[in-house]
């Protein structure tokens, strides 16, 4: 689904190796990335141990914010599966503190359950 997914606001997977060399600075000894997914221009990364949320800014994409979440601080999660109609998915992160969830939405072919299953291995 590739760029058409990304206009219309999909997720679609981010290679690992790219990944690994782009976080490998922030990562704190035994973290590693179990798997990322880029949406337009920002991305949920995924470790062992947090939730990365990069949120890159204005029009170039100079600016990027980068916001750590620990699982611990995962309240609770949804996913919301396409239906017959419906092409889309989307997954609902409630994290303490905050008062509206973190959202995104995924296409048919963007695999949602992996990270619904990550997120599920740490938070539970």
């Amino acid at each position: 689904m590739g760029l058409f997914s990304g206009l219309m606001g999909h997720a679609s997977a981010i290679d690992l190796d790219q990944l690994k060399q782009e976080f490998a600075p922030l990562l704190i000894p035994g973290e590693s990335i179990e798997a990322g997914f880029k949406v337009i221009r920002d991305m949920f990364v995924f470790t062992n141990k947090r939730l990365i949320l990069v949120d890159k800014q204005g029009i170039t994409g100079s600016k990027t914010e980068l916001v750590s979440i620990p699982y611990k601080s995962i309240e609770y999660f949804s996913k919301e599966s396409a239906g017959i109609l419906d092409l889309d998915s989307e997954l609902k992160i409630w994290v303490r503190g905050m008062h509206e969830p973190v959202s995104k939405k995924f296409g048919r072919n963007d695999n949602v359950n992996a990270i619904y299953q990550i997120l599920s291995n740490y938070v539970l």
